[in-house]
């Protein structure tokens, strides 16, 4: 059942899985911006660091974590823009990786560079799990943002 009463506003970046899988980049509803799982993509949809796969098609190492979470949260950036939102609005975060022990060491560097501060100001989840939508992604960031300025 949907409420046709409640306003949305949503963005995409406009790369072929949006439409292949049936989802929004984002969604603003009141003054809540939700983030679809963000990974490291250009804006032509190319990965951007992808992780080198071994014999089964698994990552052989994980030494692109630390490039592929700058490039998620620079994606994650441009999406907030567009709601007028930056990081400082981000109340909850979720970090999905392949590795716990490599995005550790490369979110803490990463995360406290991005937001410009040794310790953000959100919530913040760091999950292993066993696969991502592609072979060569090892991570895949959600947040959850709150602004003072509802849906249009």
């Amino acid at each position: 059942m949907t409420n046709s009463n409640l306003s949305k506003k949503v963005e995409n970046h406009g790369v072929a899985w949006e439409r292949a899988f049936g989802y929004v980049q984002a969604v603003q509803v009141k003054d809540t911006i939700y983030v679809s799982g963000q990974l490291s993509h250009d804006d032509d949809g190319k990965l951007v660091a992808p992780a080198e796969l071994d014999a089964t098609g698994r990552p052989a190492d994980f030494s692109q974590m630390e490039e592929q979470i700058r490039q998620t949260y620079v994606n994650a950036k441009t999406l907030l823009a567009r709601y007028g939102a930056t990081l400082d609005d981000v109340v909850e975060e979720t970090l999905y990786v392949l590795d716990v022990p490599s995005a550790f060491a490369a979110a803490s560097k990463v995360r406290k560079e991005m937001y410009g501060t040794d310790v953000p100001q959100c919530a913040s989840n760091l999950i292993g799990v066993s696969a991502l939508a592609f072979p060569e992604q090892i991570v895949e960031i959600t947040f959850r943002a709150v602004i003072d300025r509802p849906a249009d």
